[in-house]
């Protein structure tokens, strides 16, 4: 890997990968590397310690046990907590909302304890959450709908220290009838929509990005906008 090269860690993928999330680190490092800017994936398996010094960090769904692992293993080697200190940004998806606040409860009643990144708890809800979302951003930079797919049981309740990412239009969000979905405290942004989120959802993808290596010019891809197109009007659709 260059020395120069944006260092992007795929957090246990191993584990936390189960919906495609890792489908993030790529387009992250494809859209740096359309604009000249030298880009790589680092892989951070559950054989590695995380280390805290990579540009910026993403994370995916998983079920229970793995949940646990993940968990388990982000408390022993803290890298991650320690680069979101310092400002990296980290992108959590689905579990990885969970995994990363205060305590989350599986779906025997287990109550296990978070990293403690974000200001959020999640305890099971009465059923499944599936299905397309729209959402409209509140986070400051973004203009655009955001769209994802929803996957997940655990109903996700936000602090007074986090912030929700963003408003629902249709779909769920972190819990049935609350209207929100994700969270954002500090470098982190989380959100329940799979995808992957960041190739249906450039904007948030440069967004994060662009607090690593400043303002980027922009892209014009023909297939992103054909796919944001039919996306948004899937949830009209059914």
């Amino acid at each position: 890997m260059s020395e120069s090269a944006v260092r992007i860690g795929l957090v246990l993928p191993d584990v936390m990968g189960t919906y495609g999330d890792s489908g993030n680190s790529v387009v992250m490092r494809q859209r740096l590397r359309l604009r000249g800017i030298d880009a790589e994936v680092v892989e951070i398996t559950l054989n590695d310690a995380v280390p805290a010094e990579l540009d910026l960090y993403t994370l995916g769904g998983a079920e229970d046990y793995a949940q646990r692992l993940a968990t388990r293993h982000l408390l022993r080697y803290p890298g991650l907590q320690q680069a979101a200190a310092r400002g990296a940004p980290v992108l959590a998806i689905c579990a990885a909302i969970q995994v990363l606040g205060h305590w989350y409860e599986t779906s025997s009643g287990e109550r296990v304890e978070g990293v403690g990144l974000l200001d959020v708890t999640t305890s099971p809800q009465g059923e499944r959450t599936i299905g397309e979302v729209v959402s409209e951003p509140l986070l400051a930079g973004l203009s655009q709908r955001l769209t994802g797919f929803e996957n997940h049981r655990g109903g996700t309740v936000l602090g007074d220290g986090a912030r929700p990412l963003a408003r629902v239009v249709s779909g769920a969000g972190n819990r049935a009838g609350d209207g929100i979905d994700g969270a954002v405290q500090g470098s982190v942004v989380a959100t329940y929509l799979h995808g992957p989120c960041l190739a249906r959802n450039p904007e948030l993808a440069d967004h994060l990005l662009s607090q690593v290596v400043g303002e980027l010019a922009a892209l014009e891809i023909d297939e992103v906008e054909q796919l944001r197109r039919e996306r948004l009007a899937a949830p009209r659709r059914h």
